[in-house]
């Protein structure tokens, strides 16, 4: 799929996730497989660049490119401006946040709740287009509710402008995360529109990514929550896409030095208290649904210095690693037993 001058290397999205999508974040889904990731939100109030979590935000030291920023605001020239500084910062390409559906995005007239002034949308499409060279993309939602699905309108709107790829949730912004997404609304937006489309919403394993590919014809898919602690599900799509089977799950061995790979990057990254503090919800998504994780989940959140943090981390994995080397005996002891039977 290509964005500009941009050709990406696969048609595999990380979708932008405040809180989630961070640098750390960002470059291990790359190195998994993904072919573009896009960034936390980042404000378009000129008053917060300078605070600590804007500007590691703004943060893409030894990211592959292309670099993609979402900027997210309700005021055209802010919306401007903000492209222009992250631009000045590196950005690549920018994208715009009209597809957020959390309250205090939406309260402040951002987010999805755009979608309810059409004008305004087009105002802030055109201030930014022409504010920056690098290309624009837009993330929005099917509508504002079930009755007001108006993606189709939007999106013929945003390519006229200059918009120059579309990515859309198939759920509108009354639906926030419940329920299933649809697919329909973005089938019809690609028969509408002749830039590249990425369908996002629900895609949780290969199979879904070929089923929502081949049901809308997007030109990508974006993965959003199925990410969370299973960055490989980028290599384990684009495998899948290409031959039509699957790769083997990752062993215990790889998830932990994976798991232990990410955090040592988010320490690095936010300093070592916030870091450890960051890392607790990524060793959760890592460890859910492994031997034993409740228990150790519930431990890891008490600890309070990445010391005994790794080493938790460690001391479980060891474990899983010997329950693993055990079961592995056990079923050879059964064979080698029935063999001899059989003799």
């Amino acid at each position: 799929m290509q964005i500009g001058p941009y050709k990406l290397k696969n048609n595999l999205v990380v979708a932008p996730m405040a809180g989630v999508t961070d640098r750390p974040f960002r470059v291990l889904c790359k190195k998994m497989g993904a072919g573009l990731a896009v960034s936390e939100m980042v404000t378009s109030n000129s008053l917060l660049y300078g605070s600590a979590k804007t500007l590691r935000r703004a943060n893409h030291e030894g990211e592959v490119d292309p670099i993609s920023v979402q900027i997210a605001g309700a005021d055209p020239k802010m919306m401007a401006e903000a492209a222009k500084h992250n631009v000045d910062n590196g950005a690549q390409i920018i994208d715009i946040n009209m597809g957020c559906p959390a309250k205090k995005i939406c309260n402040v007239m951002a987010g999805s709740a755009l979608l309810k002034d059409e004008p305004l949308v087009a105002q802030i499409l055109k201030a930014v287009v022409n504010a920056v060279e690098v290309p624009v993309t837009l993330k929005i939602r099917t509508g504002w509710d079930k009755h007001n699905r108006n993606a189709v309108a939007v999106a013929r709107m945003a390519e006229d402008i200059g918009v120059q790829a579309l990515a859309i949730h198939g759920r509108t912004r009354a639906c926030l995360y419940t329920g299933d997404a649809e697919y329909d609304t973005i089938a019809a937006v690609k028969q509408a529109i002749r830039i590249p489309l990425i369908a996002n919403g629900d895609i949780t394993t290969p199979e879904k990514a070929k089923f929502v590919l081949d049901y809308t014809k997007a030109d990508a898919v974006m993965i959003g929550r199925a990410a969370q602690g299973r960055p490989w599900i980028f290599r384990e799509t684009e495998h899948f896409l290409n031959t039509g089977e699957h790769l083997p799950a990752p062993e215990v061995e790889e998830i932990h030095q994976v798991m232990l790979e990410h955090i040592h990057d988010l320490y690095h990254f936010y300093g070592e208290l916030t870091g450890m503090r960051v890392a607790r919800k990524h060793i959760s998504w890592y460890t859910k649904g492994l031997v034993g994780s409740a228990n150790f989940r519930h431990h890891m959140n008490q600890l309070q210095s990445i010391e005994e943090q790794l080493q938790s981390i460690n001391d479980f994995f060891g474990e899983l690693k010997q329950r693993n080397a055990r079961l592995q005996y056990e079923a050879e002891s059964v064979a080698t037993d029935d063999e001899a039977m059989a003799a």
